[in-house]
């Protein structure tokens, strides 16, 4: 029997919808870590499909490592305002941007590729993938600049 209290404790990580949280867990019989990777093909397939769609939206986000060495601009895009202002999209630049300063890439090809800093097992593109199948909307770096000196 998958409590409320599961659903709601997987669901606040993965933010996927009530509905999927709970039947990912029934098809598990409970384990969370096997239900996660589930939501995160689902939502890795959501985002497939809205790939071609035209993300005009969006937001600059900007980073400025301690010390002041090391800063980021990044324009990342989505379909529509409302989007753009999510914290689901709101924190997925703010972590784009620390992929950036850290891992220096020379393209946005480079840092799709790049394995993401704070879980080595997911690409970046990876996480964009789940951050657009979670939103519901084609997700998108348009471009970005990391300075150092």
């Amino acid at each position: 029997m998958i409590t409320t209290e599961q659903v709601k404790k997987l669901r606040d990580k993965t933010q996927a919808p009530v509905m999927e949280v709970k039947r990912a867990l029934e098809e598990t019989k409970g384990n969370e870590e096997e239900a996660k990777k589930i939501l995160t093909e689902k939502a890795l397939a959501r985002a497939e499909k809205k790939k071609e769609r035209t993300a005009g939206d969006g937001m600059i986000f900007s980073y400025v490592h301690s010390g002041g060495k090391v800063g980021v601009l990044l324009d990342l895009r989505c379909e529509t305002d409302f989007v753009a202002r999510t914290e689901v999209f709101q924190n997925l630049g703010k972590e784009l941007c620390l992929q950036i300063a850290s891992m220096d890439p020379q393209s946005t090809e480079n840092l799709l590729e790049q394995e993401y800093v704070r879980d080595p097992e997911k690409k970046v593109s990876d996480l964009i993938g789940e951050a657009a199948g979670t939103l519901g909307e084609n997700v998108r770096i348009e471009g970005f600049t990391r300075y150092e000196i």
